[in-house]
């Protein structure tokens, strides 16, 4: 599975080549399928290539989206634990 995390595109240059920034995470990304990719635009990267450009609020969106559904999941791992204790 694929899982596309927004990033923060912190460099570039002629070449199309440049970085992006995951959560602070630097990595480096080719940008030659967009046009008109600019230092602090956001965008989601697959096999270190920027494939689709997203404005902020989508970019805010999805992480929020992810923050809640790790929450959920931090939660079930709990209560999966705390069954798994009583089976003891």
């Amino acid at each position: 599975m694929c899982l596309g995390i927004p990033a923060r595109v912190v460099q570039i240059d002629e070449s199309d080549l440049g970085k992006v920034d995951y959560l602070g995470t630097r990595v480096i990304t080719n940008f030659a399928l967009l046009e008109n990719i600019k230092v602090g635009d956001w965008v989601i990267v697959h096999a270190g290539f920027a494939i689709s450009k997203l404005n902020e609020e989508e970019a805010r969106e999805t992480f929020s989206i992810l923050k809640e559904m790790a929450e959920k999941e931090a939660l079930e791992n709990k209560h999966k634990e705390r069954k798994k204790q009583g089976k003891k």
